[in-house]
C-alpha cells in the first residue's frame, strides 16, 4: 500500500523584520521587503514516487508567488523518494538574513523527511537574489509491512530578518565587491551587463578571470545580481552525449533530466562529476536557478533570445552555458552581438571570445526552438549550430556569495577562494 506525505513551507519574515528595523531621521521610507516563493521543481525521483495529482490533472504544487508553498506526495513501496527544489527570491530592495531554520518533528517513522540548500546566517541580496531548499520526501527501507499510519507532515518555517550588516563576510569584501572594483567599458574585462541589472560579465580574447576550484583551472563567467559568481571549467572533461533516451530520437530537455544533467550533478552516483570533486570544492557550491529556455537558429534578437532563455528555468548545482552568455562574452559586439552577427562573422569572432574552443565542440544548454531532439553547442571555429550529437562539457556552477578571494585572476596568478 502506498503512503502519502504532505510538505508545507512557510516563509515568514516581517514581524521579525519590522522589530529590528529602526529608521531615524526621515519621513518616508524608499526601501522595500518582498520575499516570496518564486519556483517549485521535482527532481530526482526514484522507484514510484510521485506527486500527487488534482481530479484536473494538475499536480497538487501550491505556493509559487506567495509565503507558503505545499505539496503533496505519494510513496509507494519502500525506497521510493523525490525532491523539490524550493527557490525563494528577495524582489525586494533590503538584503535578507536567514535568522533560523525550524523543522517541525516527524510524525510517521516510515516517512523520512530532509531539508537541505540553506544555512542559518546566510544573506539574500536585495533585487532578485535567489536561494533554494531542497526538501526530499522518502519512504523508508527499514519498513517491512504496511504502515498503520499512511500520511506523513512536515512543515519548514524559514524566518527571515533585514541583513543588519553582521553577516557580511569578514574583511568588509565580498569576492563580488572585489571583482566589481575593476569593471571596465573597454577591452578585456569585467562589464556590466547591458541586458541583465545587475549583473557583470566577463568579456574579451583572454580577461583576467581565471579562478582556481577543485585545485582545477576555471574561468568566472559572470558576477550575478545575488553575489554568486558563476563559473565554467576551463578546459573540457571530455565528449558526452547530450541525452539519450528510449526510442528512435534523443531529447534537448535538460530538466527531463537529460543524461548529461545527471552525470554532472547525481549525488547518488559515485561515478558522477559531482562525487569527482573534492568535498571542499562540494561546500562552496550554490545551488541555482539556471536558464534552460529554447533559442531560435541565426535570429538577430539577442534581448529577445536572453527573454527566451530565461523564460524555462531549472534549479540544481551544475549546468551549460546558454548560448547568449557565449555571445555575450564577446568585446566586438558590432560584428558579434547576436547569433546571425556571430555566425555570418564568425572567423572574427573567435578572435575576441575567450569561450571559443581550441579543439572540442561545446554543449551549451540551450535547445533548439524548432525540434525537440537538438541542442546547440559552439564550434572551435566560433560559430554555433544546433545539429551535432557528442560534443564537449565545459560545466557550469555557482560559487556561493559569502566567499572571499586573493589572487589576480591571471593564469600565472588566479584568484583563489580564501574563506567562506
Amino acid at each position: 500500500g502506498s503512503l502519502c506525505a504532505v510538505v508545507l513551507l512557510m516563509a515568514v519574515g516581517y514581524a521579525a523584520f519590522s522589530s529590528i528595523l529602526n529608521i531615524k531621521g526621515t519621513s518616508s521610507i524608499g526601501s522595500n521587503w518582498d520575499i516570496a516563493i518564486t519556483a517549485i521543481d521535482e527532481k530526482n525521483i526514484v522507484g514510484g514516487a510521485t506527486t500527487a495529482t488534482k481530479e484536473n490533472g494538475d499536480k497538487k504544487i501550491e505556493g509559487i508567488g506567495t509565503l507558503t508553498a505545499s505539496f503533496e506526495t505519494n510513496l509507494v513501496s519502500p525506497g521510493d523518494s523525490i525532491e523539490y527544489d524550493i527557490t525563494i527570491t528577495n524582489k525586494g530592495s533590503l538584503n535578507a538574513k536567514l535568522d533560523k531554520i525550524t523543522l517541525s518533528e516527524p510524525n510517521n517513522e516510515a516517512i523520512i523527511f530532509t531539508a537541505t540548500g540553506l544555512t542559518e546566517g546566510t544573506t539574500l541580496p536585495a533585487n532578485n537574489g535567489t536561494a533554494v531548499l531542497t526538501v526530499k520526501v522518502e519512504y523508508s527501507n527499514a519498513v517491512t509491512t504496511q504502515p498503520d499510519k499512511t500520511i506523513g507532515n512536515l512543515t519548514v518555517t524559514l524566518d527571515y530578518v533585514q541583513d543588519d550588516g553582521s553577516s557580511v563576510t569578514p574583511g568588509g569584501e565580498t569576492a563580488a565587491d572585489k571583482l566589481i572594483a575593476k569593471v571596465t567599458d573597454s577591452g578585456d574585462g569585467l562589464y556590466e551587463d547591458e541586458y541583465e541589472s545587475g549583473r557583470y560579465i566577463y568579456k574579451g580574447a583572454n580577461p583576467d578571470n581565471y579562478i582556481t576550484f577543485n585545485n582545477e583551472s576555471w574561468r568566472i563567467m559572470s558576477v550575478e545580481s545575488d553575489g554568486t559568481l558563476k563559473i565554467m571549467k576551463k578546459d573540457s572533461i571530455g565528449t558526452r552525449v547530450f541525452d539519450v533516451q528510449e526510442g528512435p530520437y534523443n531529447s534537448n530537455n535538460w530538466a527531463r533530466p537529460a543524461r548529461l544533467n545527471t552525470y554532472l550533478n547525481n549525488e547518488n552516483d559515485e561515478n558522477s562529476y559531482y562525487n569527482s570533486l573534492n568535498n571542499e570544492s562540494q561546500n562552496l557550491i550554490q545551488e541555482h536557478q539556471f536558464s534552460v529556455g529554447p533559442v531560435g537558429y541565426n535570429n538577430a534578437n539577442l534581448a529577445m533570445q536572453i527573454q527566451s532563455e530565461n523564460e524555462t528555468t531549472w534549479n540544481g548545482k551544475m549546468g551549460l552555458m546558454t548560448v547568449s552568455e557565449f555571445l555575450r562574452s564577446n568585446t566586438n559586439k558590432d560584428q558579434c552581438g547576436n547569433f546571425n552577427l556571430n555566425n555570418t562573422n564568425y572567423s572574427t569572432c573567435k578572435t575576441t571570445n575567450y569561450i571559443v574552443p581550441s579543439s572540442d565542440t561545446l554543449w551549451t544548454i540551450s535547445p533548439f526552438n524548432q525540434l525537440s531532439t537538438t541542442v546547440f553547442f559552439v564550434l572551435n571555429n566560433g560559430s554555433i549550430d544546433p545539429y551535432g550529437s557528442t560534443n564537449g562539457v565545459l560545466p557550469v556552477l555557482y560559487l556561493k556569495s559569502e566567499i572571499t578571494l586573493d589572487g589576480e585572476g591571471t593564469s600565472s596568478n588566479p584568484y583563489r577562494v580564501v574563506s567562506e
